[in-house]
């Protein structure tokens, strides 16, 4: 690494934290000059049209990721802050910190990349010279010009490389119960998944059950279920704790709890008193393995569109059409359903939840299940659960487990999942941006080459520099949405900015530690190329990027009428 000469400038320990601050203050103005902006070209006659946002969707996607930059430095500076007073904010936390500042500033005065071929700038969303002189105060200039050069960005891959030898790698401002719980699902990714999921992943395996079941002991899929039946009842904070952890040693075993968890959502806040009696438990205990079968064939995040049909029949409804994209479906005992009850309501009225019990399948049979066939969909990664596609001819549903027990209200008990969905997507996103960091660092370090390990080359260095520091600011906004959401506030805003950024950071690390591998990065020997596919479908499900960036946009539109 190189080390610092006269010439060098580094920001002190002293003003760090004031200079953050302030340039805080003038992202938050910049955001306001953008967001009018943008509305005033999305008006008509003073009011936000809606074809005038699908017209001008990249203006619109770019104030949404401005906003997510805006909240990601926010609530890494308010991670700082909280070190700082417990006596914790070191020379790296400082380094990660000042370059993630240095890095997104710039970006946010010169060009955001919404996507690799896809850069929103300034001009994009109205704004002028004026604005950014207006921008560019004192503190940010300063961050920009010095927050995140080569020098600092070989100081922090030093420490970096330290931290990998044992010192410690940062704090991540959990409190003490959480550290135990982020300690004790690290040694359980350690000792049970990490050894064995490349080995899943080449042969398109699912999950061990003895993997499944140990994941049950630790209570996983009651983590956040109440006591009152039979889960943990801890918050959403612990269950991004849980989610990066066992992802960071395979995003299929972080992806296990999900299912469960949108189950148990639905089934707490949509269910009747006996639904929750019956199902909570078994789910909580891992004796029942949900699913979510809501996707359809030329369908995707058009949800109104859902063609699937279940008639009540008597005391049953039978079940007709297709539904694509179900993880872990052979596998599972319940699907969560959404159909159709009323042919007669096109769009979301019509839409009903049904809580569907079905025998598991096996690879040879799926689907043992009168009315119900289906069969795998080969994928890149993503694989430990596998995907399906199900039709439905007739399938029968007890009539007593409509989800609350009023037909037309599927797609509002779907809705109120998704923030706690998405804010588990980002935390699945962090863990597989931490495994392609440390896989990457840990190559780089052994990797030898011209007389000494590839990671002393600052285009080494500096590329795991930036993962760690895209991964913190990640990391603390999805922390950020979860203790919102703990709180009982309203997050989907927060949610969808911490799923937005963390799957673009887990796409980005886990390319750039490919890069680092170089050849060997592109064989199936190597389990980067695994991490490399399993990111990829991040930025896709639980809403592809584009609609997260729709959705987010919309709320920072109508929110300013």
């Amino acid at each position: 690494m190189q080390t610092a000469t006269a010439t060098e400038t580094t920001i002190s320990t002293d003003e760090l934290l004031p200079l953050c601050g302030g340039a805080v203050s003038a992202a938050d103005d910049f955001l306001a000059r953008a967001r009018q902006s943008v509305r005033d070209m999305v008006s008509r006659d003073g009011k936000v049209n809606a074809g005038e946002i699908e017209a001008r969707q990249f203006a619109v996607h770019g104030l949404a990721w401005m906003a997510t930059y805006v909240e990601a430095l926010r609530q890494s500076l308010a991670w700082a802050e909280r070190l700082a007073e417990a006596g914790q904010f070191g020379p790296l936390e400082q380094l990660l910190l000042q370059l993630g500042f240095g890095g997104y500033l710039a970006e946010l005065a010169n060009g955001i990349a919404m996507s690799q071929i896809e850069i929103v700038r300034p001009a994009d969303l109205g704004l002028d010279g004026d604005d950014l002189i207006a921008f560019r105060t004192a503190a940010v200039q300063r961050l920009i010009e010095v927050g995140n050069t080569q020098f600092e960005r070989d100081r922090l891959a030093g420490m970096l490389v330290d931290a990998a030898s044992g010192a410690e790698f940062g704090e991540l401002g959990l409190d003490e119960t959480l550290s135990m719980v982020r300690q004790q699902f690290r040694r359980f990714t350690d000792d049970h998944v990490t050894a064995d999921a490349h080995g899943w992943h080449l042969r398109d395996e699912l999950i061990p059950l003895d993997v499944v079941d140990a994941m049950s002991e630790m209570g996983v899929f009651g983590l956040t279920i109440p006591e009152q039946y039979g889960g943990h009842g801890m918050g959403k904070t612990a269950m991004c704790v849980v989610s990066e952890e066992l992802c960071r040693g395979y995003i299929g075993v972080g992806s296990l709890g999900t299912r469960s968890e949108i189950a148990a959502e639905l089934i707490l806040h949509g269910g009747t008193q006996d639904q929750r009696d019956y199902w909570l438990p078994k789910i909580a205990s891992g004796e029942i393995l949900p699913t979510a079968v809501f996707t359809e064939p030329n369908v995707g995040s058009d949800l109104g569109s859902v063609g699937t049909r279940a008639i009540r029949d008597g005391n049953v409804y039978k079940v007709q059409g297709n539904k694509t994209w179900i993880t872990h479906a052979a596998r599972a005992d319940m699907m969560t359903l959404l159909a159709r009850t009323n042919p007669d309501h096109r769009g979301y009225r019509g839409l009903s939840m049904l809580l569907a019990a079905k025998p598991r399948g096996t690879d040879d049979d799926p689907f043992p299940a009168a009315g119900m066939s289906g069969g795998e969909i080969q994928v890149l990664g993503y694989r430990g659960m596998k995907e399906y596609e199900i039709a439905f001819d007739g399938f029968e549903v007890d009539g007593d487990q409509l989800l609350g027990g009023e037909e037309g209200n599927g797609f509002k008990q779907l809705m109120a999942t998704f923030e706690s969905a998405r804010i588990q997507t980002a935390a699945r996103a962090v863990g597989v941006a931490q495994n392609a960091f440390e896989l990457g660092l840990n190559y780089g370090i052994e990797r030898q080459q011209f007389g000494g390990a590839i990671v002393r080359f600052p285009r080494v260095g500096g590329k795991l520099a930036w993962m760690a520091v895209e991964i913190m600011a990640a990391r603390q906004l999805t922390y950020y949405a979860a203790r919102q959401k703990d709180q009982g506030r309203r997050c989907d805003l927060e949610a969808g900015m911490a799923k937005l950024l963390a799957a673009r950071v887990a796409w980005s690390s886990a390319d750039n530690a490919v890069q680092i591998h170089g050849g060997n990065g592109f064989s199936l020997e190597f389990p980067i190329s695994r991490v490399l596919c399993d990111a990829r479908i991040l930025n896709i499900f639980e809403g592809a990027g584009e609609i997260q960036a729709q959705v987010i946009a919309r709320r920072l539109l109508e929110s300013h009428n």
